[in-house]
């Protein structure tokens, strides 16, 4: 400080009060001995304690965690650490990390959890289960380590152990694994096969299905619409002209019975008709004693086609017998329906005006009916005429209808992209109604080959993985080809033997480290030596303050 600002500075405070200062009377006069020089100011013995504290600080911090990872977290190195902690009884590991496993309790060095113990299970036969598989070689030599990787980021890599910017152990890479864990497989692009060990894959939760020989069924399920069948619908339309005199059927949807009386109706044709039947009848009776042959078959001729001109009106036969047996014309006709059913369509009343050709009335039997459901493109084709079915209802959860494939209609619509195909059920009961939904199971095809868990499959757009378990912890990738699938289960064509084992349970994970374990290969093939990209790795001897900006020139 300047001579000009001390008088200011003892002035703001009591004499005596801050320690250090300089005894009252002795003001202004430096001590003997000094040259003139002020004597050094507690600010400055401060700041270099400061300096000194701050350059400590991270050296300790860096010398407790190299203890603290290197003896108390062992396990965290990869393969070698995990093997010197089989012999001792208790070890834990983290729930999220599978790969940190230490033989004290404590926390995760990475994500804080409590480690949890691993409970040791003896393995079959009374033999202690074998050490993982990183610890040796699968020939039962020792293994060789080709480079260290970051744990969390495996495209920083290191020649020499080191740690990372958390402190964490780099992960050594062996060279069996870098060449996919197992002799003899060519994994599919991308892929290289895993060796996790018994003790890891139980603790991932890694499960194994057999692939046996079977047949295995396509089951299809569409919805489809109740129609009635074309075949058992009759109309009754009127052929000559008159009026309708007297209804029978009176609603639509009654139930009419075939040879019931549907309606009466009047048509001076008709009465003309039968007059003249009647007149030929006579003639034919006079004609009996006439020696003339042809006389009598040609009145004989005359009443014939009379009679028929009523039949082709559709006058019923039972009222031409009463003609017959009375003599008398009737004023009216009455029609009879021509088959079983349900009145579905009714297009006139009493005093209706008639005409040839009109419709009066549409039965329709419903003992059949036919379902009209649509079928996607690639399920069409399996399709055949015959095929069984089965059918079940919203309205009747429980009941369950066998029918058959009726007909597949030639074209597919333009608009869904699907195939009509009819189902022809019976309807005992009427539980069919029309314009009803239905739902139509059936099996378009039945093969017999390998067939494995559809849970096995791991579908990546352009092509289908399944994890074949090898043994001893050893999972291989396998490229398969799929036919069939259906309830769960799906045809294998190739890649897969019957017999061979397949993941059918957290195979995710398997995926995950498969291409890990790729991606680690390639970059050993690629370059002679592993190529240290992103970051440099720090050495696990060095720490290095982070205040280095504070204390310059110190």
């Amino acid at each position: 400080m300047s001579d000009d600002r001390k008088p200011e500075t003892q002035e703001v405070g009591m004499p005596g009060e801050i320690t250090g200062s300089t005894p009252a009377g002795s003001q202004g006069t430096p001590p003997a001995g000094t040259g003139g020089t002020p004597p050094a100011g507690p600010g400055k013995k401060k700041r270099a304690w400061i300096y000194i504290i701050v350059a400590a600080v991270p050296l300790l911090a860096g010398g407790i965690a190299y203890l603290y990872f290197s003896g108390c977290l062992g396990g965290i190195g990869g393969g070698d650490n995990t093997a010197g902690t089989q012999a001792q009884g208790a070890r834990y590991t983290c729930g999220m990390h599978p790969f940190i496993i230490t033989d004290k309790p404590g926390n995760c060095p990475i994500c804080g959890m409590k480690l949890t113990k691993i409970e040791s299970s003896p393995a079959p036969g009374g033999a202690t289960a074998a050490p993982p598989a990183t610890a040796a070689k699968p020939s039962g030599g020792p293994r060789k380590i080709l480079f260290y990787r970051n744990p969390m980021n495996p495209n920083v890599t290191s020649k020499t152990p080191a740690k990372d910017e958390m402190g964490m152990d780099f992960v050594p890479v062996y060279e069996d694994e870098a060449k996919g864990g197992a002799g003899g497989v060519n994994p599919p692009a991308g892929y290289a096969a895993v060796q996790v060990g018994m003790e890891r894959a139980q603790m991932a939760g890694i499960r194994s299905a057999t692939a046996v020989r079977e047949a295995i069924s396509r089951p299809v399920r569409a919805v489809g619409l109740v129609v009635a069948d074309e075949r058992r619908v009759a109309r009754v339309q009127a052929k000559i002209d008159g009026w309708i005199e007297k209804l029978y059927t009176n609603f639509t949807g009654q139930l009419v019975t075939k040879g019931q009386p549907l309606l009466e109706i009047y048509s001076p044709d008709l009465v003309a008709t039968q007059r003249e039947y009647l007149l030929a009848r006579a003639g034919v009776e006079r004609m009996k004693e006439s020696p003339y042959e042809d006389a009598r078959q040609m009145s004989s001729g005359l009443a014939q086609a009379a009679r028929t001109r009523l039949k082709l009106f559709d006058v019923p036969e039972s009222f031409i017998e009463g003609l017959e047996r009375t003599g008398k014309v009737r004023r009216t006709v009455t029609l009879d329906a021509p088959v079983s059913g349900y009145v579905t369509g009714k297009e006139i009343f009493e005093g209706t005006r008639v005409s040839p050709g009109m419709d009066l009335l549409t039965v329709t039997d419903l003992s059949h009916v036919w379902i009209d459901a649509d079928l996607y493109e690639y399920e069409a084709q399996y399709v055949r005429v015959g095929q069984a079915a089965v059918l079940d209802t919203e309205a009747d959860p429980g009941a369950k209808m066998k029918g058959r494939v009726a007909y597949i209609y030639p074209t597919i619509s333009p608009e869904t992209r699907t195939l009509k195909v009819r189902f022809d059920f019976p309807n005992p009961g009427l539980r069919l109604k029309p314009q009803m939904y239905a739902n139509v199971s059936l099996d378009l095809r039945s093969v017999t080959g390998v067939v494995i868990p559809d849970s096995a499959l791991i579908e990546t757009g352009l092509r289908v993985i399944a994890f074949v378990d090898a043994g001893g912890g050893s999972f291989e990738p396998r490229e398969v080809k799929v036919g069939v699938r259906g309830d769960g289960k799906a045809q294998i064509l190739a890649g897969v033997k019957a017999g061979e084992k397949v993941v059918v349970s957290a195979n995710f994970l398997l995926d995950s480290e498969s291409k890990l374990r790729a991606a680690l290969t390639k970059m050993t093939d690629n370059t002679s030596s592993p190529s240290q990209s992103q970051s440099k790795p720090q050495p696990p001897s060095q720490g290095q303050g982070g205040h280095a900006g504070h204390g310059g020139g110190q």
